[in-house]
């Protein structure tokens, strides 16, 4: 495979839709393109990368004073996060989240951080102690929704999403989870269809937008794709990473082309 641009990368990265290229791991590191952590706290706040590291400081400061601060706990590894120090993160919540058993809120980050690390099977115990059945979140169906994707359970996933729908009707973050599960699944008309619906919302994300745009181009619509995809992206990057799943989806399809060639044929002789 020949090199590739960390951007288009990224994009591809970015939708967590490895599995259905069936990319090698070489450059393609997923992350999870499903929304398992969201916020941990409130969703404004500092942008930059001296913002946020000030915002560490000032409440981690608070936090170390008393680490069974729910407020300065999610406030801090909010900013954590934002500075690419997870675990961490994760490991701040989890204390005060013994010190606040009950705590919801509390809950649900540290279930979404474990989520953002990769403690897949944890996250959802914790997130499961987040709402009840009798009082659920639709936020935490979805992060558990995200977190079933994430280990291969996408129609497990895709009722938590119907769930979460049926609390909050299109709510762009929820129907591009969904969206996204349909492609995991394979399911790239539904997909298409999720996502178009996703980015008709007021106040969707960019993401989906590029999520939609990688769908198209799975189903070979690559000029579309470019053009959707250019709604938030420069031109230059826009038909980088389309150019790059292009690749990707050729390499695949010749993979697929060699390993039905090296097949046996039923009742050949030897």
């Amino acid at each position: 495979m020949r090199p590739h641009s960390p951007r288009a990368a990224r994009f591809l990265a970015s939708a967590a839709l490895a599995g259905i290229l069936a990319l090698s791991a070489a450059g393609c590191s997923s992350t999870g393109g499903t929304d398992t952590t969201g916020s941990f706290a409130s969703s404004s706040g500092p942008r930059s990368d001296a913002d946020w590291r000030k915002e560490a400081d000032q409440w981690g400061e608070r936090y170390r004073s008393n680490p069974g601060d729910p407020e300065a706990a999610m406030q801090y590894a909010q900013a954590l996060r934002a500075t690419a120090q997870r675990a961490q993160a994760a490991a701040v919540l989890e204390q005060a989240s013994i010190q606040n058993p009950q705590n919801k809120t509390l809950l649900g980050a540290y279930g979404r951080a474990l989520a953002d690390v990769g403690s897949y099977t944890q996250a959802l115990e914790v997130l499961g102690r987040a709402h009840t059945p009798d009082q659920p979140d639709w936020r935490i169906l979805s992060a558990q929704g995200a977190v079933l994707d994430q280990m291969g359970r996408h129609a497990d996933a895709q009722r938590h999403y119907a769930s979460a729908l049926k609390m909050m009707p299109n709510d762009p973050a929820v129907l591009s989870n969904l969206g996204l599960s349909y492609a995991l699944s394979k399911d790239l008309k539904r997909a298409e269809t999720t996502l178009r619906r996703a980015i008709e919302q007021p106040g969707v994300a960019p993401k989906a937008r590029q999520n939609l745009a990688l769908v198209v181009g799975l189903q070979g619509r690559f000029a579309e794709a470019e053009n959707i995809a250019r709604a938030d992206l420069p031109p230059d990057e826009a038909s980088a990473n389309v150019a790059y799943l292009r690749q990707m989806l050729s390499e695949e399809n010749q993979r697929k082309k060699i390993g039905r060639a090296g097949k046996p044929v039923p009742g050949a002789g030897t």
